[in-house]
């Protein structure tokens, strides 16, 4: 097992982190920008070194500046958590020319995956289903047509190296196709650095589910289940829950299968979740992989009893997957819901100073946060406060008991998504379980891109 790691993130999962190395019985490191001095995974890790300014690219992104932190204190592990660093290759191949262990995939595989285009065709060939596209990268304008009169519109354009909806345009006339091109690709390169995009059949009002994964370095991968992740806005993930309402028993058991299979067949180690689109007729489609762990993860903890941080651990360490995980069975349903410092109406960012701050309990409630009272929400990061998760004997109890849960939040000083959670939970097609990727953008008058 290691003796110290250095978890490269911030907030809540640096909290996660932290708490999964302690039980471990691992000395922990934390990295912090000027912006989080007095964030409280700084107080609560071993150490603590500071990595730079408040921008992103000069603290968190800096590779250099990440890596003469773990020298300095003699790690033997770095933990990336999920967003910044997590899913980049040239990171992972550096901290192993460092002698220093990534906890995730080896860097080849997170350039593979992180290749969206290239991910299509690796896991087609695995024995994947995918939704008709092109055949890699779309290079210019004439090929963008080409394709199009090949799979037929409606169709989505979207970035190669992309993630969270950008570098992402959706095209139902022939007269949109190329300014829709061309504004994806421009996107792209802004956000990624690459205006490499792909082309795919538009799923009209799918589902979106994900399997979570483990493998180990000796060869084997399991399934947990799946995760419902289709409440979104703007391609940003609102509400979680686990089990999907949509998928059966068998339907569940022949893709997870699937999922294993192809897995084992790129050599996959380490956590990962691998993402569908669900159509009108239950078909699923293969859309990517995200190579980390994910923010929904508590969901799949919560049904599984599984923790999958201390799981990442050990598998980096070299245990297998037996001795990582250990038995585990399926049990009742979790929802998450991500609480943000946003307006509720304009979804706003809304940083600040919390003037009080108080987190439910209760009965299979769960609150993963790295905030507290008199604490500062900054500017330059994402707006995530806090991932409040909800667990029953099954749906109904589920809830019933985020209900009380969100009554019983209170976070002061600056506006929160809490009201938007409150209304999605007393939607009558929620309830139901009758919803798609739209379903928010029509909740909240929102127009799709």
């Amino acid at each position: 097992m290691f003796r110290k790691i250095l978890v490269a993130n911030r907030g809540e999962i640096a909290l996660r982190v932290l708490s999964a190395c302690k039980e471990l019985d691992i000395r922990t490191v934390a990295v912090y920008s000027e912006a989080d001095r007095h964030a409280l995974h700084v107080r609560f890790a071993d150490e603590a070194i500071c990595i730079g300014p408040p921008r992103s690219a000069d603290s968190y992104l800096n590779i250099p500046q990440v890596i003469s932190a773990a020298e300095i204190a003699n790690v033997d592990a770095i933990h990336p958590g999920y967003g910044f660093l997590s899913e980049n290759a040239n990171f992972a191949e550096v901290c192993e020319a460092s002698h220093i262990t990534f906890i995730g995939p080896s860097p080849a595989l997170i350039r593979m995956m992180g290749e969206k285009d290239r991910a299509r065709v690796e896991m087609a060939a695995a024995g994947l289903p995918i939704i008709p596209g092109s055949e890699g990268a779309v290079p210019d304008e004439d090929a963008a047509k080409r394709v199009a009169a090949e799979i037929g519109l409606p169709l989505m354009i979207k970035a190669v190296e992309g993630g969270g909806g950008r570098g992402m345009r959706m095209v139902r006339t022939k007269r949109e196709l190329i300014p829709a091109f061309q504004t994806a690709r421009t996107e792209a390169l802004q956000a990624f650095g690459s205006a490499s995009v792909y082309m795919e059949k538009l799923i009209e009002r799918p589902r979106h589910i994900e399997f979570q994964v483990l493998g180990d370095k000796h060869g084997s991968v399991i399934h947990l289940g799946e995760r419902e992740c289709s409440l979104q806005r703007r391609h940003q993930k609102v509400l979680e829950e686990s089990p999907s309402t949509a998928l059966d028993p068998a339907t569940r058991e022949r893709i997870g299968k699937q999922v294993v299979e192809a897995l084992r067949k790129v050599g996959y180690s380490n956590a990962g979740t691998v993402e569908f689109l669900r159509d009108a007729s239950g078909n699923l489609y293969f859309i990517e992989m995200n190579a980390r762990i994910q923010v929904e993860h508590p969901v799949t903890e919560m049904v599984t009893q599984v923790d999958l941080v201390k799981a990442q651990i050990r598998i980096a360490a070299g245990q297998r997957l037996e001795d990582a995980v250990g038995p585990f069975t399926f049990r009742g349903h979790a929802i998450e819901c991500r609480i943000n410092a946003e307006d509720p109406e304009t979804f706003v960012p809304s940083p600040g100073r919390i003037t009080a701050f108080r987190v439910p309990g209760g009965p299979g409630i769960r609150v993963d946060t790295a905030v507290y009272a008199d604490a500062v929400v900054p500017p330059y990061y994402d707006s995530l406060v806090a991932k409040l998760v909800a667990h029953g004997r099954d749906r109904a109890e589920a809830i019933a008991r985020m209900h009380g849960a969100l009554d019983g939040f209170v976070v002061e000083g600056i506006k929160t998504t809490i009201p938007l959670h409150k209304r999605i939970l007393a939607e009558p097609d929620f309830i139901a379980g009758k919803f798609d990727t739209h379903f928010l953008d029509h909740l909240t008058g929102a127009k799709e891109k």
